[in-house]
């Protein structure tokens, strides 16, 4: 999904995308930002827009939330997994999140494809594990099955 959202970027002709994976101890609430900058508001609503539409043909998901799309100077979108920055270029040099992020490694989008075509083909060589039914041997249900009756009481006698 964050290689989708960063092709919507290039398409719409977004300026400076950037990938970082985020560090999992120093950021926990998600695996990568994608940064990327527009040179006017509308450019960037566009850039967003893109991407929601995107996500949700490819993928059929939507942002858990969005922010600052009506304003357009920097939209963050929530997709849980990777949060995506939308920035005017002059709010994204004030901001300047990259340096924010310093335990951060930035991923440029051939090294995604790669790291992508890996775990895919890791997952793919893995045989799928077959759902063993366990069977009981029928003398043995039968011995499990079977219960001794309670003795009766004994009569009374007078």
């Amino acid at each position: 999904m964050v290689l989708a959202a960063a092709e919507a970027c290039e398409d719409k002709k977004a300026e400076d995308t950037r990938i970082l994976e985020l560090d999992a101890v120093d950021a926990g609430f998600t695996d990568f930002f994608l940064i990327t900058s527009g040179s006017n508001e509308r450019q960037t609503q566009a850039i967003a827009d893109e991407i929601e539409i995107r996500l949700k043909k490819d993928f059929q998901t939507y942002p858990n939330s969005v922010e600052g799309r009506r304003q357009g100077e920097w939209i963050l979108m929530d997709y849980v997994d990777f949060v995506v920055h939308i920035f005017l270029a002059e709010k994204r040099t004030y901001y300047d999140i990259e340096r924010l992020r310093k335990s951060a490694q930035t991923v440029d989008l051939k090294q995604l494809k790669t790291m992508l075509l890996k775990k895919t083909a890791v997952a793919r060589a893995k045989p799928a594990k077959k759902a063993v039914k366990k069977t009981v041997p029928k003398k043995a249900a039968k011995a499990t099955v079977t219960r001794s009756k309670p003795a009766r009481p004994k009569a009374k006698r007078d």
